[in-house]
């Protein structure tokens, strides 16, 4: 397939960082957010479905990516319903992002050939994402320690992480001739 385009991955990735945007505002305590968070995950889970539904060949791993956004969506949406028993989703969130993991894991960022698709600055620009991400966890973990500075360090890593998908919705697309990672697209 040449110079496909994946399914719905701007509108995905823009509900992506609406629900980041939507937990910086709970944490700041800002009114709306619980609202926001909740429209944000089901517009992630009913986005997926439908891009899921469009692909017309279905591979093992993609269950497991549907799966995965499942129970990672409706985990999100129970717990902004205040649902006592998220526990399910939350061990089946564990489950199928360790079986995506194991199937496909490292080789989602490469080519059929083995070699490195992405470019020094595609790189750089991950490694600023995974440091948005330990951000935000270390931030988390502040908070809940009640240590100082945690909502700061909690904000710069939703700030990293939602720049960081923003300027994928707005970046010029790529041109590739195949694609390559087994993702879901338009027919």
């Amino acid at each position: 397939m040449e110079n496909s385009k994946k399914a719905l991955k701007n509108e995905i990735r823009a509900a992506l960082s609406t629900l980041l945007i939507g937990m910086l505002m709970r944490v700041l305590h800002w009114p709306y957010a619980a609202g926001i968070i909740f429209t944000s995950f089901a517009a992630i889970l009913i986005l997926y479905a439908v891009r899921f539904l469009k692909k017309e060949v279905k591979n093992p791993v993609d269950f497991i990516k549907m799966a995965l956004v499942s129970f990672w969506t409706t985990n999100g949406l129970l717990t902004i319903l205040n649902f006592p028993y998220t526990l399910l989703f939350q061990i089946g969130t564990a489950l199928t992002f360790i079986a995506w993991f194991a199937m496909e894991g490292t080789a989602y960022f490469m080519d059929k050939d083995r070699n490195m698709k992405n470019s020094l600055t595609d790189i750089i620009w991950n490694i600023v994402m995974v440091i948005g991400v330990l951000t935000i966890i270390l931030g988390s973990l502040m908070h809940l320690l009640n240590w100082e500075y945690s909502i700061p360090t909690l904000t710069v890593g939703l700030t990293i992480v939602t720049s960081y998908i923003l300027k994928d919705i707005f970046a010029p697309p790529k041109s590739q001739k195949e694609d390559s990672n087994n993702e879901e697209l338009f027919s």
